[in-house]
C-alpha cells in the first residue's frame, strides 16, 4: 500500500474511533440523567423500573394522607381515578399547595415492594395549571 494512502487511512481510522468514543460518552451521560415519567397505571402494571430515579404523577387520593414517624414523614396514595393506585412515602416539607384531590408529581425511586420512595414532591401552583403529564387525569375526573 502506498505510504500516503496508508497515513490517510490511519488518520481516518483514528477520527472515526474518536467520534465513536465521544458519542458513546455522551449517550452514557444522557442515560444516567434520564428522568422518565410514569402515570399510576404503568407503575401498578410493573412497567416502572425498580431502584431507578423516575418521576410519577397522579391525584392525591382523598383520605389517604397520613403522617407517620416524625413530623416530616408522610405517606399518601396517588391515583388516576381509573383503578390504579400506589403508595408514596416522603420525608420532608410538603409544598404549601399540597392537598388531597390535587394533582402532583413526585420524583424518587420505586422499591421492590411497589412503594414509591419520594425525594421531591411538586404540587401545581394554582387552580388553572395542570402539568402536561397529568392533564388527561383531570379531564377523566371531571367527566365522572
Amino acid at each position: 500500500m502506498n505510504p500516503k494512502r496508508r497515513s490517510r487511512l490511519i488518520i481516518v481510522t483514528f477520527v472515526l474511533a474518536g467520534a465513536a468514543a465521544s458519542v458513546a460518552l455522551v449517550l452514557t451521560a444522557l442515560n444516567e440523567n434520564l428522568n422518565l415519567f410514569y402515570p399510576p397505571d404503568r407503575i401498578v402494571a410493573g412497567d416502572a423500573p425498580v431502584g431507578t430515579q423516575i418521576r410519577a404523577g397522579g391525584m392525591v387520593l382523598a383520605g389517604s394522607v397520613a403522617h407517620t414517624g416524625t413530623e416530616l414523614d408522610v405517606e399518601f396514595v396517588l391515583t388516576d381515578h381509573q383503578g390504579a393506585e400506589f403508595k408514596v412515602l416522603y420525608s420532608g416539607l410538603l409544598p404549601d399547595l399540597f392537598a388531597e384531590g390535587q394533582g402532583i408529581l413526585v420524583r424518587g425511586q420505586l422499591d421492590a415492594k411497589g412503594v414509591f420512595q419520594a425525594g421531591e414532591v411538586l404540587a401545581k401552583h394554582d387552580e388553572n395549571y395542570m402539568p402536561p403529564e397529568l392533564d388527561g387525569m383531570r379531564a377523566k375526573l371531571d367527566d365522572s
